[in-house]
């Protein structure tokens, strides 16, 4: 199996800056059986990374094996830059006030401790993304809400990613937790899958057992697109779920109305023209009866044109909180909001931190939801 060489060089140099900057302090054998080890975790995590660099994912324990590799990786190289910039600063004060050298049992005490702290995450991170998500409660204040419309409440599932390790058994506790939760409106915000429906029907099956009032609601994530949107469209509605793609309908709940509508992934049009996400396309034609308003978008993105758009509240996910460090430093580069509440002129955002995860069965400071959302009146 052939690999792009960039990719594979670059993870082979972060490799072996870790080996020289670990392993070289180690007394014999221990630095040999580091080397073996480290080698061991580079096939790892390069079979975790072939679907990233366009080859056929690896299945069952193998699966496992690499994308825990990979979460131990990424925390194992973020532990070791933090020892070399601590050694640096440590070793610079040496220099300008004259102190002695660093002690070799600082260095290798510190050698041994980056890789057990590296474990020590890694498995608590894999426990927190494998226990059920919690479920989240907030309530949103929506100007001019009837009473009719006062308690409203939406159930948000995001970023399921059902694919290598999210399986039909984790998705039967997410519904079986979403539907206890007796919500006027299921909502799925994208990325529900990583791979083809052939493979991966069986597993998200359990999702056509979701229930609500008025509902069960989708729209594609991205992932649905790497993943072929036209089959898991199909499929979702083949499952009883109605999917939104720049449309909307009116909920008559009561005396009350709610105009809930769904856009297309962000960046849909990357992959067809045709599904361009658009707020305002999903707006046209509605009357204006509707008391409020409420769009999902899967990325965080849309907010500004679902503001102009006249949109109340706005459901996202995609940014899965950050995962984990150090991942949840560059969300905000691309995305305006990370996790939880916000607002933007008139429109209220909220950004689940996501119902699976994506990627390494991993966890840390950003822990899984289902969302129970509550309209009150301002």
């Amino acid at each position: 199996m052939s690999f792009p060489l960039l990719p594979v060089a670059l993870l082979a140099a972060f490799h072996a800056y870790i080996g020289s900057r670990l392993l070289g302090v180690l007394p014999a054998p221990w630095g040999w059986v580091g080397a073996g080890l480290l080698a061991a975790l580079f096939l790892l995590v390069l079979s975790a990374a072939s679907p990233i660099l366009g080859r056929r994912a690896a299945t069952g324990v193998l699966a496992w094996a690499g994308l825990i590799a990979m979460g131990f990786f990424s925390t194992l190289l973020v532990l070791t830059l933090g020892r070399d910039a601590v050694l640096l600063a440590w070793g610079g004060w040496n220099l300008v006030s004259g102190s002695a050298a660093i002690p070799a049992s600082v260095l290798q005490g510190s050698a041994v401790a980056v890789p057990a702290l590296a474990l020590l995450a890694s498995l608590l991170g894999l426990l927190n993304a494998r226990r059920r998500p919690g479920v989240r409660r907030v309530d949103v204040p929506i100007a001019d809400l009837p009473p009719a419309l006062e308690g409203f409440t939406l159930v948000q599932i995001s970023d399921l990613h059902v694919g290598p390790t999210i399986r039909k058994g984790f998705v039967d506790r997410v519904v079986d937790a979403a539907n206890a939760l007796d919500a006027d409106v299921m909502a799925l915000t994208g990325d529900l899958v990583d791979g083809r429906v052939p493979e991966l029907s069986a597993h998200t099956a359990p999702l056509g057992r979701l229930q609500a009032r008025h509902g069960v609601f989708a729209v594609t994530g991205n992932h649905e697109y790497y993943s072929g949107a036209p089959a898991w469209v199909a499929e979702l509605r083949r499952l009883g779920i109605t999917v939104l793609m720049n449309e909307h309908l009116l909920l008559k709940h009561g005396a009350g109305r709610l105009l809930l509508a769904g856009v297309t992934d962000f960046g849909a049009h990357h992959f067809d023209e045709q599904q361009r996400s658009d707020p305002a396309r999903a707006l046209r034609g509605a009357s204006d009866e509707a008391h409020a308003k409420v769009l999902l978008a899967h990325q965080p993105r849309s907010a500004p044109a679902a503001a102009a758009a006249g949109f109340d509240l706005q459901l996202s996910g995609h940014t899965h909180g950050g995962q984990f460090l150090p991942w949840n430093l560059f969300v905000p580069l691309q995305q305006p909001f990370v996790a939880g509440l916000h607002k933007l002129g008139a429109l209220w955002v909220y950004v689940s931190r996501g119902t699976g995860y994506w990627g390494p069965p991993k966890r840390l400071g950003a822990p899984s939801e289902i969302t129970r959302l509550r309209l009150v009146r301002a």
